[in-house]
This record gives structure tokens, C-alpha cells and sequence, in this order.
């Protein structure tokens, strides 16, 4: 199951912090690391920070694209101090975020998404997730290094991974349906922009309709069944 939970790491700039990030990772067994577009990569100084967890950098896949790296997972949580003017659903305790993420990753994969050292994720970033986390910290300095935050949110995994129900439980389906991938939900939302572009329902371009419609279904979380259930229905009133 730990092997479903993925560590995407986005434009990391100190390729020192590849290294300890991995070596948190294999502190809690999490192996699954993906670099988005790091500035030095590979890189001696990543091998030798990792102190112990080289083959975790070494089995790194590295991608263009966040896009790229969570497009086949079924929840996608941003870790961001920062709370958008849409929020996603947004975790405020990492202990809660850990159970669902364990509960889901049971079945499909799951990806923990860091920002890059000093920016964090953009809201283009944030916006390829489906929940936030923030750790909670001192108001007056809660500045933590990229590995840490790593180590504090793979802790937690970890953590609720070894509290989880009986064996039994970790093979059964949920009882909502499996969660559709990011790629899935793409479509989706692709779709229902255009029937409501072709429908003439989109009228006001800045009126953040879709954005609003992106948020609502974020906080629904539909099943796979649930959402072609939606997809059919746009293709039955889409204009002929």
C-alpha cells in the first residue's frame, strides 16, 4: 500500500534537498519519488544528502510537468501554507489528511505535492490537486525546510498506515466507489466546458463560472461511476 503513496517534489532548487527529502521518505517507507522539472538533476550532492536512501534518488522519475506526474492518481494533496481565494478541500491537521490519504491508497495511487523552496506552488499548481494540507506551526515562524515538511507529512502517513483497520478491510472497495485519477476528472471538466460553451450558458468569461464549478466537484469528490454518470448526461443535452 505504502508503495501507491507518491512524493512529488516541483522545481526543486538545492538538489541537497532531493537527497534529505528522499531520506525522509525511506524513514517511513515511501520509495514512489517524482521530480518536476528539479534545476540540478542528477546531482552528486542529492546521492550524498540522501545518507542511506540513494536508491530512492537513484529510482527518481523526473517529469515536465505536474500534470505528468499525478495524471493516474485518485487524490492529489498540495502541502501549502497559503489558502487560495478558491480553496480546495483543505486538511488543517495532517493526521486527517493521512487517514484518507492511506484509506484510498489502499486501492490506487495517491500524491503528496511540495512547492518549491522559497514560492511554494502556484496556483496553477494547486489547482492539478485535489485537497490542501498545512502544518500546523508557530504563527510567528512557521518556515520549514522542504525536507522537513516531508518528513513531518510522510510521518503521519506512516503513522496511520500502522494504525489502519483489520487486513480485511484494506481489500475491500470503498463503499462510495473507487475516486476517479486527476486525468479522469481533466476530462470531465473539459466536457462540461464545452456543452456549457456550446450550450450558450457561458455568457461571462470572467465570471469564474468554471473555477466555481471546478470547487464544487473538488468538495463532492464524485466515484468513477458517479462521474460518467455525469459525463452521459452532459452527452445527452449537449447541442446537436
Amino acid at each position: 500500500m505504502l508503495d501507491n503513496i507518491r512524493i512529488v517534489l516541483v522545481q526543486t532548487f538545492h538538489p541537497g534537498n532531493i537527497g534529505q527529502a528522499a531520506r525522509a521518505m525511506k524513514t517511513m517507507g515511501l520509495t514512489n519519488l517524482v521530480l518536476v522539472n528539479p534545476r540540478c538533476f542528477p546531482d552528486a550532492e542529492a546521492t550524498r544528502l540522501a545518507a542511506g536512501a540513494e536508491d530512492v534518488v537513484e529510482s527518481a522519475r523526473v517529469v515536465s510537468d505536474l500534470k505528468d506526474a499525478v495524471a493516474d492518481c485518485v487524490q492529489v494533496v498540495g502541502a501549502s501554507a497559503r489558502l487560495r481565494s478558491m480553496p480546495l478541500p483543505h486538511y488543517a491537521e495532517p493526521e486527517d489528511m493521512a487517514r484518507e490519504v492511506t484509506h484510498n491508497a489502499a486501492h490506487d495511487p495517491v500524491a503528496l505535492v511540495f512547492g518549491r523552496e522559497r514560492s511554494g506552488l502556484t496556483n496553477d499548481e494547486i489547482n492539478c490537486c485535489s485537497h490542501q494540507v498545512s502544518i500546523p506551526a508557530n504563527p510567528e515562524y512557521g518556515i520549514l525546510n522542504l525536507s522537513q515538511a516531508v518528513q513531518v507529512l510522510a510521518y503521519e502517513v506512516f503513522r496511520a498506515w500502522r494504525h489502519r483497520p483489520d487486513s480485511s478491510f484494506q481489500h475491500q472497495t470503498p463503499s462510495n466507489g473507487r475516486p476517479p485519477t486527476r486525468e479522469q476528472l481533466e476530462h470531465f471538466h473539459a466536457h462540461l466546458q464545452q456543452v456549457m460553451q456550446e450550450s450558450g450558458f457561458l455568457t461571462q468569461p470572467h465570471a469564474r463560472t468554471e473555477a466555481q464549478l471546478q470547487a464544487l466537484f473538488a468538495r463532492a469528490q464524485p466515484s468513477r461511476r458517479e462521474l460518467s454518470l455525469l459525463r452521459g448526461f452532459l452527452s445527452a443535452v449537449a447541442p446537436k
